[in-house]
């Protein structure tokens, strides 16, 4: 089981062809670093395509999820480049 002590989001779009060594630059971007145990999120511009990148404090890994119907709801870069999320709001969405 992957431990995840945080999830962070980034506000601003990512290109979607990114494998895992770009994806873990763009972190390092937005965040200043991969902290173990944290999940960094990222959508496409039309924000129907997510990847999902984690440090588990041994080694990357990075997922991706498409939605073949709608859009992901991501915050805007109004926002800032970046937003930590609470994972309580995300455990009470999918029970419902």
């Amino acid at each position: 089981m992957i431990r995840i002590d945080a999830i962070w989001l980034a506000t601003e779009p990512m290109d979607m062809r990114a494998g895992t060594e770009m994806a873990l630059a763009k972190v390092i971007a937005v965040f200043g670093a991969a902290q173990p145990h944290c999940a960094y999120l990222f959508a496409s511009r039309r924000a129907n395509r997510m990847k999902v990148l984690v440090h588990d404090g041994f080694g990357i890994w990075l997922a991706a999820c498409r939605l073949n119907q709608g859009r992901f709801h991501w915050p805007g870069s109004r926002h800032g480049s970046e937003m930590e999320l609470d994972a309580r709001p995300l455990t009470e969405q999918a029970r419902a």
